[in-house]
């Protein structure tokens, strides 16, 4: 049996230790309830097969019928908890990719919002510059022999 990763952990920008802790005692956890869920399987399948065999006796039958129905009901149980697993595992892709996501978006929201602000700030300067600018030209415009001249002609 592979086991190798069962990648429960998100793919953001790195998460901290403790959740990526938490991601691997998950991970080691849901490892171990698959390994006891198929092991459980195949006993109770094995030990179902060999019950399965005829006996002469007939007390030794009704025996027999009723290992064979509870190692029936034991192989449900552990196929039950195997999809609840897989749901389980289901849901934690689900939501830690959403989790990853909303990281993602919050990161980019902020990326934008510092931009903006850097956007903000070059605007009034390009203003202040342009507003000093026209004040240094107005002064020489109005300042110049040109201007005085024509308006004396």
């Amino acid at each position: 049996m592979n086991k190798g990763g069962v990648g429960l952990t998100g793919g953001g920008s790195g998460p901290t230790a403790a959740a990526a802790a938490s991601a691997a005692q998950k991970q080691k956890m849901l490892l171990q309830r698959l390994d006891n869920d198929i092991t459980t399987i195949v006993d109770n399948f094995s030990h179902l097969f060999n019950a399965a065999r005829v006996s002469d006796p007939p007390v030794r039958n009704s025996q027999e019928a009723f290992m064979m129905e509870m190692r029936g009901a034991r192989m449900v149980q552990a196929a039950d908890s195997l999809l609840k697993l897989v749901s389980e595992l289901k849901q934690t892709a689900i939501f830690s990719g959403l989790a990853s996501l909303n990281e993602h978006v919050e990161q980019r929201t902020a990326e934008f919002d510092q931009q903006a602000e850097k956007t903000e700030h070059m605007l009034s300067r390009i203003g202040e510059e342009a507003a000093a600018c026209l004040k240094e030209l107005e002064s020489h415009y109005y300042s110049s022999v040109q201007r005085i001249d024509q308006g004396g002609q």
